[in-house]
């Protein structure tokens, strides 16, 4: 009996072996493109004929043909070859909120027959345009212009574009991609701040400080030798005046390095108070982000180091482009780290920036801000940015930090002149 058994399952292999190649893509072809509704069809299909046969109900069986019937005609629209040359092309790859997006489908017939109509789909982000195909001659070519919403500060994935084939019924669906997907960056917003109201303080090699160093490019007073001094800055000529050895003394200059905190935390941007309501939360964020990519161009125009932080990661940001096409994918996450964790993550991962922002919504309190200015260093000066769409522009101070409110994304460059009044 196992020897019987063997030697059928070798029979099938071998039967498998020769016959794969020539039936296998005709089932896959067939089988593969069968939708939802079609296997529901097929086992109502099966059950009509088998309980027709079986009770002698020449109804069910009549119900069991005619769906059998249907089935194979759908197999007919869903077979058959394709020659396609598909090209998508979108006139800006990157935009800014609010910016017409267009793009074109060109599909012709690289084969030497005409090609039946067909249906043309193109994903865009987790919805989808759909296009009908004429039937195109031998090398006809068919466009379509589309256009695509950017209401939204984002990251749209669009394509790949694919033919769809099928009857009339959708019991079959045989889908081909012909192009890669291609990425839309909707950039945010952002506003030119101008070298006068940048906000950086400059020097010969960075920003002065309040810390006072024996050797540095920063002048600040004299005072008197002691043991140990750097002969090479005695002031001679005082000295001599006085008849005691002077010294120059020199405030520390830091590297003009740009530190930007970018909260993301949703608790730290204002809730909808009710379910149906607005959420004056998300506005608050897409202003932040405004805020920190006009930030962070700004910098990288006058040729700055940069650091962009939010509570999950480092942004890339070596190149304005780069920055904005990271701040289109950012989005609001719930997280534990509040502003006062980013302020701590700023100072260990930044300790000699110049300046450093942190950016957040009207949830955050000033005790929070307090708490987030003891973990960044002595002698980083830090700009706090509350975006709260609406108010009134305002500056007040809370110890050493800064604490600017800005209703609008025009006002930001007016409040950063007044914070270095």
């Amino acid at each position: 009996m196992s020897e019987a058994r063997e030697r059928l399952a070798r029979a099938w292999a071998a039967v498998r072996r020769a016959l794969g190649p020539v039936l296998g893509p005709v089932f896959g072809t067939v089988f593969g493109t069968v939708s939802g509704f079609g296997w529901v069809t097929l086992g109502a299909t099966v059950a009509a004929l088998v309980a027709g046969a079986l009770l002698g109900w020449r109804e069910l069986l009549v119900i069991g043909f005619v769906l059998l019937a249907a089935l194979l005609i759908a197999v007919g629209f869903a077979i058959g070859r394709s020659a396609y040359a598909v090209r998508l092309d979108l006139a800006l790859d990157r935009v800014v909120v609010g910016e017409r997006a267009v793009g074109r489908i060109a599909v012709s017939n690289t084969s030497n027959r005409s090609l039946l109509p067909a249906r043309i789909e193109l994903p865009v982000g987790s919805s989808f345009a759909s296009f009908h195909l004429p039937r195109l001659a031998p090398d006809a070519e068919h466009d379509d212009l589309f256009g695509i919403p950017t209401q939204r500060r984002s990251v749209i994935v669009v394509g790949p574009v694919r033919s769809v084939r099928g009857d009339p019924l959708g019991l079959m669906r045989r889908e081909i991609r012909w192009t890669k997907p291609v990425e839309l960056f909707v950039h945010p917003r952002t506003v030119s701040l101008g070298g006068s109201s940048s906000g950086f303080l400059r020097d010969l090699e960075g920003v002065e400080s309040r810390i006072l160093s024996d050797n540095d490019v920063s002048f600040h007073a004299l005072r008197e030798y002691v043991p140990g001094d750097d002969r090479r800055y005695i002031h001679w000529k005082t000295s001599a005046r006085t008849g005691k050895l002077m010294v120059r003394q020199f405030e520390e200059t830091r590297r003009s390095h740009l530190a930007i905190a970018l909260s993301t935390n949703r608790n730290d941007y204002t809730a909808p108070e009710r379910a149906g309501a607005v959420d004056t939360g998300a506005d608050e964020f897409e202003l932040a982000v405004s805020i920190c990519g006009s930030l962070g161009v700004q910098a990288l125009r006058e040729e700055r180091e940069l650091t962009v932080l939010t509570q999950k990661d480092t942004l890339h940001s070596e190149t304005g482009r780069r920055l904005l096409d990271e701040l289109s994918g950012v989005e609001q996450v719930d997280r534990r780290e509040t502003v006062v964790q980013l302020a701590k993550a700023t100072g260990s991962a930044v300790p000699n920036a110049s300046v450093a922002f942190l950016i957040f919504g009207a949830a955050v309190t000033a005790t929070q801000l307090q708490a987030s200015s003891v973990h960044i260093p002595l002698g980083v000066r830090v700009i706090a940015v509350s975006c709260r769409p609406g108010a009134t522009m305002s500056l007040r101070q809370i110890g050493d930090l800064t604490l600017l409110t800005v209703g609008e994304l025009a006002d930001f460059p007016l409040a950063l002149r007044r914070a270095n009044s």
